[in-house]
């Protein structure tokens, strides 16, 4: 049983900062791909980025280009996402998720894209971005 928990939300006004991460417990194995997810208010569930355990450039969404980061550190099992000039439009629910199996980059890109492939969900923070 593999268990996700997420932190480091909270309030912040735009163009401000965050830092979550996603630490993970368990029987994990030692493949695997992790996936950040937002949710907000009436609209579907976005794949903001995404890393592999394998190696690979990580997976950054469009809009997210050049003010977030994804990185995961092996040894405390975490995947944090760095998040900076927050805008009003990154406001909501941030869910990590994970995929233990093998998979490379591009496997692991396309499964956060689609939102489909993952084993396991956290509960999510709460991100909120004010003017």
């Amino acid at each position: 049983q593999v268990h996700l928990v997420e932190s480091g939300g909270g309030s912040v006004q735009a163009g401000g900062s965050l830092r979550l991460s996603c630490t993970m417990s368990g029987d994990m194995l030692r493949d695997y791909c992790v996936g950040w997810f937002r949710q907000a208010p009436e609209k579907a569930r976005q794949g903001v980025a995404g890393i592999s355990s394998t190696g690979g450039p990580p997976y950054i969404t469009d809009s997210a280009l050049g003010r977030f980061t994804i990185s995961r550190d092996g040894a405390k099992s975490t995947v944090d996402l760095q998040m900076n000039n927050l805008k009003l439009a990154d406001t909501g629910m941030y869910v990590c998720a994970a995929a233990f199996r093998g998979n490379n980059w591009l496997d692991c890109r396309q499964w956060v894209r689609s939102g489909e492939g993952f084993d396991v969900w956290g509960q999510g923070t709460q991100v909120t971005v004010s003017s």
